[in-house]
């Protein structure tokens, strides 16, 4: 394996790990397996041992002797050991010849070798023993012979030995298949965010039909995505259309403070082209601070603002507020307010974009004409109208309006801003702006959301 292939060494990496900690979790449950049953086999002959040094001791002597001849006898496979002796060690009764060396007074048993004294042509044997003393003196030797118990557990070694070695192939196959499978979603993702760092924002993951959790993630990630692309795309497009918008406005600027500088012959030519100068710059500067605050809106960055709004104080104040100027035009502006529930918003923004519909009402409407703003409560909201008595918008040119610096085929003063102003301010409040299939109206759509 090349160390300069990273897609190789991760799989092994990932492949040894999970396979490493598969083999340990076999060898672990192993080791508890024949724990448990050594320590079952052990437990079974200490309750034994225990229940015949209580059984023995309760009884008489004479017929002590007798239970535990008994209790001989009853042993058909011959895997008991039970003897009694004096407290010098001399054999009472039983099939044990002596006390094998080791074999102490105690709660726990021993394994140690004995003399058997009823198994023909059988010298010795391995047992686990105790030793415990009668109310008497005498000591009772208890045990049960090894070789059945020692088979069972080879019976178990070799059970456990033929499950783990095809355990331990499978977990290292598991292992290496799972830790390929994981560094291939690694690459997939890692190659992914190389292109996106190169630039490339059309990239996307895959995703399966019916996903698992890799398969979620990378679903939130194309959504991801998709959301960084259109930001991008909005940020290159505001860039796009400073650049054009200011382009003509900066040339005719230069163009009439040069003509200025040449043809102004005392101060006060030189202060009129200033002037003159002024006027524009004033112009350049409300276009970018315009194209600002739309972004400010589109990206939701006043959300935390929103409180109560009441919309109909608000439309008498945005009548009174163009009052003025629709005298000095000479158009009618007439107010028709119903009160409406209070909607949840920024009154300064509401305001500001109310205002940018009347004024284009007045704008665009006949000369002498009537500008009408009504309010009315509609299902789970309200509805302001402000009407011209104009032709409207056709309906081919509503869907461009609301774009930035679109102007249409109106030769008037502005940069196109205004109803893409609107339109960020409404979609920021959750509302909808609507142009009347017939007429000139322009509405508000808002949704009360009451806190």
């Amino acid at each position: 394996m090349s160390p300069s292939n990273p897609s190789a060494l991760a799989t092994w990496r990932w492949g040894g790990a999970i396979a490493a900690l598969m083999v340990v979790q076999s060898l672990v449950l192993s080791g508890l397996f024949w724990g448990l049953a050594n320590g079952s086999h052990l437990r079974a002959a200490e309750a034994t041992f225990s229940a015949d040094c209580r059984m023995l001791a309760a009884l008489p002597d004479s017929e002590r002797h007798a239970s535990l001849r008994r209790m001989i006898a009853e042993d058909i496979h011959r895997d008991r050991f039970l003897a009694l002796f004096d407290h010098t060690g001399r054999l009472l009764d039983g099939n044990v010849a002596t006390i094998p060396n080791g074999v102490g007074l105690g709660l726990n048993s021993t394994v140690a070798t004995i003399v058997p004294t009823q198994l023909p042509g059988k010298t010795s044997d391995v047992a686990r023993l105790r030793l415990c003393v009668m109310p008497d003196g005498d000591k009772l030797l208890t045990g049960i012979d090894l070789d059945e118990a020692e088979e069972a557990l080879r019976v178990v070694e070799r059970s456990l030995a033929f499950g783990l070695i095809p355990g331990l192939l499978l977990a290292i196959g598991f292992g290496l298949i799972a830790g390929r499978r994981a560094a291939w979603q690694v690459d997939t993702v890692r190659n992914l965010t190389e292109r996106i760092v190169s630039g490339d924002l059309d990239g996307r993951l895959p995703v399966r039909t019916r996903p698992d959790s890799f398969g979620l993630l990378c679903a939130h990630i194309n959504a991801m995505l998709d959301r960084v692309e259109i930001l991008v795309g909005d940020v290159r497009g505001v860039g796009d259309d400073i650049a054009h918008q200011l382009r003509t406005p900066l040339t005719r600027l230069r163009a009439r403070i040069e003509r200025g500088m040449r043809e102004a012959e005392d101060r006060a030519a030189f202060e009129a082209a200033a002037d003159t100068a002024l006027g524009e710059i004033d112009k350049l500067l409300g276009i970018v601070a315009a194209l600002l605050r739309v972004r400010e809106l589109e990206d939701h960055a006043r959300r935390s603002r929103f409180a109560p709004v009441d919309l109909a104080r608000l439309v008498e104040d945005a009548c009174e507020l163009h009052q003025p100027t629709a005298e000095d035009r000479g158009i009618g502006l007439r107010c028709d307010v119903v009160g409406v529930d209070p909607v949840e918003g920024d009154a300064s923004l509401l305001i500001e974009a109310l205002s940018n519909l009347i004024d284009n009402a007045m704008k665009f409407g006949p000369a002498g004409g009537v500008v009408t703003v009504s309010l009315r409560p509609d299902s789970g909201g309200a509805t302001v109208t402000v009407a011209d008595q104009g032709a409207g918008v056709p309906a081919a040119e509503r869907p461009l309006v609301t774009q930035r610096f679109y102007r249409g085929r109106h030769e008037c003063e502005g940069a196109g801003l205004g109803l893409s102003l609107v339109k960020a301010i409404a979609d920021l409040h959750g509302f909808r702006l609507r142009f009347a299939d017939q007429g000139s109206a322009v509405m508000l759509v808002c949704t009360s959301r009451q806190g």
